[in-house]
């Protein structure tokens, strides 16, 4: 049985930038696609994010590889007119063009939609960009903060008493990346019966309204709005939150009655079962402080290890807050292969690989990571460059 990876074959010429383009770009690398990263002739400005790490000072920081593994590295000046024959000798070799710059700024060069798919017919181009080609603000910068304000997210994220808050991370560039990978997968399939290559539109702020359905259906079907939740949980119940326990904290998930019956023997409360405060849904949530001060009281002593696997042994869904150190080192994932070891020129290092598993050909790590325009020869020689062609465009720094 063929054991290849998803997207072997495909080959995918990647101007993306910055987070959400090159996490899509990323998410096909590791199922087997050869993304060839177009980068600036002094390198991607992303490898020297970040902390001040030794890491970074090699042009390798830790969130440029976490979102680049798997490419291959070309350097190359869009801005110089030798750039634009490259680009369309690589257009008319590869499936797919993504791009994540301001709508407009690739046709302005000669190397859009509109250039490109005269040149290979077949092509799928993706641009990724805040709000997409169309609409009033089509023009607007974007950033993820800007984004997570915009699509309603920091309305529902964090307490009451302190206003919106962001998330932790860069999500509305991560779930643009998820929504960008996904299109580009659809586009391709569809090409397999339709034989036409087409343009993809991918916004940000469609992406993080797409991903926030269940809230947008709420209020367009109920007219309910929502507020920030802190901790709690979507469902409303009072036992659906984070608790104190210990020296840290744990965060249940008790849903159902059964559940709630669980949970107060595993505490050592089966008396706050005959009692009438609790007696119900509705009741606990009318007394949800001194829910609160009870479950807490209980879970005093011990630490949220140990409250975590006594609460999942009496089937009491919970879980411990870890931190990313602490994720890291989790059995489970060594178990899935979700952390995966890469070399690089300095050595080894361990990078989050493909989030899911298939039967055959699952995505994996299997490329060194490049340094700043390592495959530029390589990648010059097979659209028909000789070394003397070569060596005149590194002269002319066009690569």
């Amino acid at each position: 049985m063929n054991q290849a990876k998803a997207f072997a074959g495909v080959r995918i010429l990647d101007f993306t930038h910055y987070l959400a383009g090159p996490f899509c770009t990323f998410q096909l690398a590791v199922q087997g696609a050869d993304v060839i990263k177009i980068e600036a002739v002094e390198g991607d400005a992303m490898r020297l994010s970040g902390s001040s790490s030794e890491w970074t000072q090699r042009q390798l920081s830790p969130s440029w590889m976490a979102v680049n593994a798997n490419k291959r590295s070309m350097t190359l000046d869009l801005t110089k007119p030798a750039a634009r024959e490259i680009v369309e000798r690589l257009a008319a070799e590869v499936d797919v063009v993504c791009e994540n710059f301001r709508p407009g700024v690739l046709e302005r060069r000669g190397m859009g939609w509109s250039q490109l798919s005269k040149i290979n017919p077949r092509l799928i181009y993706c641009g990724i960009s805040g709000f997409g080609s169309t609409g009033p603000e089509r023009g607007t910068a974007s950033f993820d903060g800007k984004i997570q304000a915009m699509s309603g997210l920091m309305s529902l994220t964090g307490e009451p008493v302190n206003g919106p808050m962001r998330a932790g991370f860069a999500v509305a560039d991560i779930t643009t990346g998820i929504t960008a990978a996904f299109a580009i997968a659809s586009a391709l399939y569809q090409r397999t019966h339709t034989g036409e290559g087409q343009f993809v539109d991918v916004a940000m702020l469609d992406s993080m309204v797409g991903f926030l359905s269940g809230q947008v259906a709420e209020y367009t079907t109920t007219g309910q709005r929502h507020q920030q939740l802190g901790n709690g949980s979507v469902s409303g119940k009072p036992t659906a939150d984070r608790f104190r326990c210990g020296n840290g904290f744990l965060v249940l998930a008790v849903l159902t009655d059964k559940q709630f019956d669980n949970l107060m023997r595993a505490l050592g409360r089966e008396d706050a079962l005959r009692d009438p405060r609790f007696a119900d849904w509705p009741s606990r949530s009318a007394n949800k402080v001194a829910l609160r001060e009870l479950i807490e009281h209980a879970m005093q002593d011990g630490d949220p290890a140990s409250w975590e696997r006594r609460l999942i042994d009496a089937d009491a869904p919970c879980g411990q807050v870890n931190s990313i150190a602490d994720v890291t080192a989790h059995p489970q994932l060594a178990h899935r292969d979700m952390i995966q070891e890469v070399s690089t020129p300095y050595g080894p290092v361990r990078l989050a690989g493909s989030a899911f598993r298939m039967a055959h050909g699952t995505g994996g790590l299997d490329r060194p990571i490049a340094l700043p325009g390592e495959h530029t020869d390589e990648v010059l020689s097979s659209i028909g460059y000789d070394a003397q062609a070569i060596a005149a465009l590194r002269a002319d720094k066009v690569v």
